[in-house]
C-alpha cells in the first residue's frame, strides 16, 4: 500500500533535489525555528500529504516492534534511537530514513540492496 500510495503522490521523484527534500514535502523532518547562531528544531513540521505520512510512520513503527531481534546495522541504529529517544521520535525517524531511501531508488532505478554489514 504505501508502495503505490508513494507512487501515486510523488509521481516523478527527481522533482525532489534531495532526499530530505522529499521528506519535508511529507512533513517528516523537524519544523525549524532559528536565528543568528541558535537552531531550534521542533517537532515534525505535518505538513505534505498525511495519507503518506501516516502509512510511513505506521510502517516504521510496525519494524520496531523486531528490531530487538536483528543484528544489521539499521536495526541497531533503530533500536538505539529507541532507547535514547523513546518509541515515536524513533518511529519517526525512521519513516524519515525510508522515504530518503525511497527517493533514491526511485531517481536512480534501481532495485533495493540490503547494505553490507560494518
Amino acid at each position: 500500500m504505501t508502495a503505490t500510495a508513494m507512487i501515486a503522490a510523488v509521481g516523478d521523484a527527481r522533482q525532489f533535489r534531495s532526499g530530505r527534500e522529499l521528506s519535508a514535502w511529507l512533513g517528516l523532518v523537524p519544523r525549524q525555528h532559528s536565528s543568528g547562531e541558535r537552531t531550534v528544531l521542533v517537532g515534525i513540521s505535518k505538513r505534505g500529504d498525511r495519507y503518506l505520512r501516516t502509512l510511513l510512520i505506521h510502517g516504521a513503527r510496525s519494524t520496531l516492534r523486531h528490531v530487538g531481534r536483528k543484528r544489521d546495522p539499521r536495526s541497531r541504529w533503530v533500536e538505539k534511537l529507541k532507547e535514547r529517544r523513546g518509541t515515536n521520535i524513533a518511529a519517526v525517524a525512521l519513516a524519515n530514513k525510508n522515504a530518503r531511501v525511497v527517493w533514491a531508488l526511485l531517481t536512480r532505478a534501481e532495485e533495493y540492496r540490503v547494505p553490507a554489514a560494518a
